[in-house]
């Protein structure tokens, strides 16, 4: 069960997942010094932040156990993000990230990090170095890389052929 407390508003809160990992991001602005724990089957969030300065706070029941002590969180100046490990034996893909299959107005997918099943054969999540996959996570997700599309060959031009007259 999800709790929130009814004078409180729940941050929004966008999550994805690859296979041994759950990615959490608490969108909040300024929020400096936030309280964040995470247990192996909940993850609590209260902070003060945003345009308006106000409170917000929320206990996320996980579907699964995760990992605390291998489990990462960074506060940045607009976002919180919380990077959970999987425990060893619940590593397959979750359904939903709560323990209850319920929709929540504040909770989001987050498709920019997001990485199907089938995907996550080539990918670091499993039993890669967590701090190093933070530190390459950015803005969106999309990491360091840098798309180069100068070795791509030019379309031909397929309508550089005369139009026939209309009768």
């Amino acid at each position: 069960m999800v709790q929130v407390d009814s004078s409180v508003n729940p941050p929004p809160v966008m999550w994805a997942q690859r296979h041994g990992i759950i990615f959490l991001t608490v969108c909040l602005e300024d929020c400096k010094s936030p309280e964040i724990r995470i247990e192996p089957n909940q993850v609590y969030f209260k902070g003060t932040g945003g345009t308006d300065k106000k409170e917000h706070e929320v206990t996320i029941e996980l579907y699964k156990e995760i990992d605390p002590e291998k489990s990462l969180k960074s506060v940045r100046d607009r976002i919180i993000e919380i990077m959970l490990k999987k425990k060893e034996d619940t590593l397959g893909y979750w359904p939903q990230l709560t323990k209850e299959k319920k929709k929540y107005h504040w909770l989001k997918v987050d498709f920019n990090r997001w990485q199907d099943e089938e995907d996550s054969d080539d990918e670091v999540g499993g039993g890669g170095d967590l701090e190093e996959m933070m530190r390459s996570m950015g803005g969106l997700g999309c990491g360091d890389s840098k798309h180069s599309f100068d070795d791509l060959d030019p379309l031909e031009d397929s309508d550089d052929e005369d139009i026939p007259d209309l009768e």
